[in-house]
């Protein structure tokens, strides 16, 4: 039995590594595009950015993944994910990744609000790009100033994968919930605890030895 569930458990928590990661993977990126459109100087953009921003922070998660996944079929009767192991998964990533990355998008707009204008003033003196100045002066004082931030985003993103199972993904939650059923026994589901504690204490050492590695810059 003890075999059976730790091989049940490692299934669902590579599920749940796949979200992480994969979330990463698109957020981060898109974080930063929607920062400088709620930081631009066109109205229109500036203001569909931060309303964006605005819904996607002020609704639950999981509001969000029933929304996404159930909506299109509801309302056009045509559910575009299907009804398949895959489509089920795809519709979480949409959801995590535009739910992260307006999360993300505020966090790099307040690293990079904070960094004084007489730095982008002295590079303009040294005679450098706005490109140059932002990725050579600004860039490295902003990752600087936004890992605690980051850092508190990642371990949520963790524990929040779990959510991917209101649409019927097969993660480490529900991997441990199943024996609840099946067997009639609660520890497998106590177990992932476990599983949930180690990779937040990995990604805490992580981010320990980033801000160690730039300590280097002024706060």
């Amino acid at each position: 039995m003890f075999q059976e569930v730790i091989l049940s458990l490692s299934s669902g928590f590579v599920v749940t590594i796949e979200i992480f990661f994969l979330t990463l993977l698109g957020s981060l990126p898109l974080g930063l595009v929607i920062s400088f459109g709620s930081m631009s100087r066109f109205f229109p953009i500036r203001m569909i950015s931060r309303f964006l921003v605005w819904i996607m922070r002020g609704t639950p998660l999981l509001l969000q993944l029933i929304v996404i996944y159930y909506g299109p079929g509801l309302l056009f009767g045509n559910n575009i994910w299907g009804g398949s192991g895959t489509g089920r998964f795809i519709a979480v990533m949409v959801a995590f990744i535009i739910n992260y990355a307006c999360y993300f998008s505020e966090i790099y707009r307040g690293g990079i609000e904070s960094i004084s204008k007489g730095q982008y003033e002295a590079g303009q003196v040294l005679g450098l790009t706005k490109r140059q100045i932002f990725f050579k002066i600004v860039l490295l004082q902003v990752i600087k100033r936004i890992i605690p931030p980051m850092g508190n985003e990642f371990i949520n993103l963790i524990k929040d994968t779990s959510l991917a199972r209101v649409i019927a993904v097969y993660e480490l939650i529900w991997a441990g919930q199943a024996f609840i059923k099946s067997d009639g026994i609660i520890w497998p589901l106590l177990t992932t605890a476990i599983f949930y504690l180690l990779f937040s204490g990995l990604l805490t050492i992580f981010f320990a030895w980033v801000e160690k590695k730039l300590g280097y810059f002024s706060s």
